[in-house]
């Protein structure tokens, strides 16, 4: 019963302080209820006092924890927005390295699973590593990274799958450019390898199904993309795959030059 009256209580001053005038007592309230982790409280009375203090001494730091606010409630689309803002309007406060790596870090959080569009996963790269580039000393520059990279593998996710979806439908022909594409403009991606064995095995089928005049010449492809894997991979998990691949062409291609044989004798 007691617990209960001192919550009734807090929520009636709570009340009463958003209707106050006193700009100042509002303030303070706010920057306690931060320091409590009471990040809705201190967003109410932040969003009320913040625009009031304009000009003065108490403006910068308003503006920076109205931000984190926002933040750690995880309302990040909002959060970018004020990080952003406070960078722009105060770019030599102490805070504005610790706003421009949060305004970051919001894009981060908005970043989608690889099966949706990447646009703002590009958005929160290009964020982090303007950051990197703004604070090159900065002591976040590990953390920042490593960021990167996660971001980057999910494109790689992105770029592959896109590729694999070809392979998936049967588009031989489509499947091998696109596992192409990928391995030429994500070379060091996680996923090159089982692309470049996938290129092996769709060129490879793109000549099976082909007309017999073209046939000699795809197999031949197909033969040469997997020389081309085994040279880059010599140990993948996927040679033993690959080499029947392999195998089959090279039986393929016999078949194929000893019809074209026939018919040039004819």
């Amino acid at each position: 019963m007691v617990g209960l009256l001192l919550v009734i209580s807090g929520c009636s001053n709570f009340q009463k302080l958003l209707k106050s005038d006193d700009v100042d007592k509002k303030y303070k309230a706010a920057l306690e209820y931060h320091q409590k982790e009471d990040y809705y409280r201190a967003n109410q009375l932040l969003e009320q006092v913040s625009p009031l203090l304009t000009g003065s001494e108490q403006a910068e730091q308003a503006k920076f924890y109205l931000a984190d606010t926002y933040y750690e409630l995880g309302d990040y689309l909002l959060a970018d927005f004020h990080f952003r803002s406070f960078y722009q309007t105060y770019p030599r406060s102490p805070l504005a390295e610790q706003a421009m790596y949060n305004q970051a870090l919001s894009l981060y959080n908005q970043s989608p699973s690889f099966e949706q569009d990447q646009t703002a996963t590009i958005t929160a790269i290009e964020a982090l590593q303007e950051f990197l580039v703004r604070y090159p000393n900065t002591d976040r520059q590990a953390e920042a990274n490593e960021l990167i990279e996660e971001l980057l593998v999910k494109l790689d996710r992105k770029a592959f799958d896109n590729a694999h979806l070809y392979y998936k439908l049967r588009y031989w022909k489509s499947a091998v450019v696109a596992f192409d594409n990928f391995q030429k403009e994500h070379a060091s991606s996680p996923y090159s390898e089982e692309a470049a064995y996938l290129k092996v095995d769709a060129q490879y089928r793109f000549a099976l199904e082909s007309i017999p005049s073209k046939q000699e010449e795809r197999f031949q492809q197909a033969v040469e993309y997997y020389q081309s894997f085994i040279d880059q991979y010599p140990d993948s998990k996927f040679t033993r795959n690959a080499l029947q691949v392999y195998e089959n062409t090279l039986a393929e291609l016999e078949k194929v030059k000893k019809i074209n044989q026939a018919q040039a004798n004819s």
